[in-house]
């Protein structure tokens, strides 16, 4: 007899009701059959059913008590059970099939359960897509072109969902390679990694005043009240003539004056009379309107004007800007050209800032060597060093550069102690996998405490997060690509909330201009360049070989391509989030 097969692949499909489940899969089953496929299926009903027919034997048999009954013939049997405690489970109702026949499991309805799942969409219906937990979701097959992080399959296309199938069996059934992923199984995925981080994190309380011209990248430690208008007057927005708009009808009007910035005038303006006045000058009494001079035509002391007029036009109101007493500039604020400009136009001389955190950062590995120096046999020139400084001093931190640490217990043990007792969070690059010269681990586990150590996504599996008497640690792989996409998921969100500050990823969606590989259930960042066309479309594909030590790939790259842990490998045409590098790198 041939073993069960306990990893039998099972999809689900969800749908609302008229969508078609079910004339779907009347046209998808012989599809899948013609393809040598031997499959069940589980069907979910909402109300009461009954499969037998009234009068028949075994019907009678039922009715009468019996909680189960079993009826055979020479063509089929069936098993009908009653349930007076309510309904089944899946993996019950799962259990109770013969595996040992079967290819492949459809579900119809149970979408709240966690199998794959296939979502079906009509537009005509009105509805969104059913609720599917993101983690289980295979595909969406629409009649409407949809922007999703899964494959879009067309409704009607019965071969290509059949086609998707297959793939997803082949893909499923395909020997796992030996790696890290599969001899040492991760457990947290990338979000759950995250927000585990956040969660153990507080704003620093470190403040200080700084004058306005030394605060370029510092953020601001409590909110910023203004203490005046922004503008501080109504004033002109353009050079012109100023008028009184109550009355637009004069033919001409009397020019009587001349009123410059930074020269308020005192003398009321008539209406039917006007002034010059240039940009940003204060309106004096009586004008509530500017006309711009490419408008009016002057003549004998008269103006006059070739365009249509509205009252009020081209005036800025005092406090239009930022009236007096509102929040100019919000505490966790990192302060840039914009904010600094918006102080000084307060008249703020200087600010209260937080101090910049302070990082400790090493390398680890008597592998590693300083650039400069002659490579000795077997050795590599420390290349993370430099990446993650330049990488922490761009998200505003200062860093505390200890060098590069050998591979020795006590010598890392000390050195991690002190960076912690002397900075805000420690960052190391290397010695956080599983080999036998790799020390930080034992480190921390006598200093503090290790929150988590392998995350479900390449490349950047081995991460190290505790905490060292209270101080944040960062063990990062020591492969480079890996060390820079783990600064970018986890150390940088870890630093915005230490300086009080909100971290979302910056994403875009683009469609992959070529195939991409990627294993189902962990998250694949891959480099790549993402391009738009004249439409407005954008499009991404890879940078090349895509090895975690090739640090090449990331200089090349203009993003981060996320594959998400339920899409597996994308086909080109699929959509893929993007994660743009531009201001994160230099």
């Amino acid at each position: 007899m041939k073993p069960a097969n306990p990893d039998l692949p099972i999809i689900g499909f969800a749908a609302w009701s008229g969508t078609g489940k079910t004339t779907l899969l009347e046209q998808l089953i012989p599809e899948l059959n013609r393809r040598g496929l031997r499959l069940a299926v589980l069907k979910h009903a909402h109300h009461d059913f009954d499969i037998d027919q009234p009068g028949k034997d075994s019907w009678r048999l039922r009715k009468a008590g019996a909680e189960q009954v079993l009826i055979a013939s020479a063509r089929r049997h069936a098993h009908l059970t009653e349930t007076p405690n309510g309904e089944p489970v899946l993996a019950e109702l799962l259990a109770k099939l013969d595996r040992t026949t079967l290819d492949l499991i459809l579900v119809e309805g149970f979408k709240q359960d966690p199998i794959p799942k296939i979502a079906l969409h009509r537009a005509a219906l009105g509805k969104p897509l059913p609720e599917v937990r993101q983690q289980d979701l295979l595909a969406v097959a629409s009649d409407a072109p949809l922007e999703l992080a899964v494959p879009l399959l067309p409704l009607n296309d019965i071969p290509a969902i059949a086609d998707f199938i297959e793939r997803h069996i082949k893909a499923a059934a395909a020997p796992a390679e030996e790696s890290c992923d599969t001899l040492s199984p991760a457990f947290l995925s990338v979000t759950q990694a995250r927000a585990q981080i956040l969660t153990a994190l507080s704003p620093h309380e470190h403040h200080l005043e700084r004058p306005l011209g030394a605060c370029a990248g510092l953020v601001m430690a409590e909110d910023l009240i203004s203490p005046c208008n922004v503008p501080p007057h109504t004033n002109s927005a353009m050079d012109g003539y100023g008028i009184d708009g109550s009355v637009l009808t004069h033919g001409s009007w009397q020019v009587v004056g001349e009123v410059l910035a930074g020269h308020p005038s005192s003398q009321r303006v008539a209406a039917g009379e006007a002034v010059r006045i240039m940009t940003g000058a204060p309106l004096p009494p009586g004008v509530d309107t500017v006309v711009m001079r490419e408008q009016a035509v002057e003549e004998q002391g008269r103006v006059r004007f070739n365009a249509p007029l509205q009252r009020g036009q081209n005036v800025r109101q005092a406090g239009e800007d930022l009236p007096m007493g509102a929040v100019a500039i919000a505490r966790g604020t990192r302060l840039g050209a914009a904010e600094l400009g918006l102080a000084a136009s307060l008249g703020c001389a200087s600010l209260q800032v937080l101090a910049p955190l302070r990082v400790a950062l090493f390398s680890s590995g008597d592998e590693v060597q300083a650039p400069g120096e002659a490579l000795r046999p077997g050795a590599i020139y420390d290349s993370n060093r430099f990446t993650l400084r330049a990488l922490a001093e761009r998200a505003g931190v200062e860093v505390v550069d200890l060098g590069i640490l050998p591979d020795h217990q006590a010598a890392i043990t000390q050195a991690l102690a002190q960076a912690a007792a002397e900075c805000d969070l420690v960052l190391s690059s290397g010695g956080v996998s599983v080999g036998n010269a790799d020390y930080i681990r034992a480190a921390l586990e006598q200093l503090g405490s290790i929150a988590f150590w392998r995350i479900q996504m390449r490349p950047g599996r081995p991460l190290a997060f505790g905490q060292i008497a209270g101080t944040p640690f960062f063990g990062l792989p020591g492969n480079p690509v890996a060390a820079v996409v783990c600064f970018l998921q986890f150390v940088l969100p870890a630093l915005h909330a230490m300086q009080g500050r909100s971290w979302q990823p910056w994403r875009l969606r683009a469609q992959a201009s070529e195939g991409m590989k990627s294993r189902p259930g962990r998250t694949e960042f891959l480099r790549g360049v993402f391009t738009q066309d004249s439409n407005g479309r954008l499009t991404v594909r890879t940078t090349g070989p895509q090895g975690s030590g090739i640090l090449s790939s990331v200089a090349q790259a203009n993003c981060l391509i996320e594959i998400l842990p339920a899409q597996g490998a994308v086909q080109p045409g699929e959509w893929v989030w993007v994660h743009p590098l531009q201001g994160l790198l230099g």
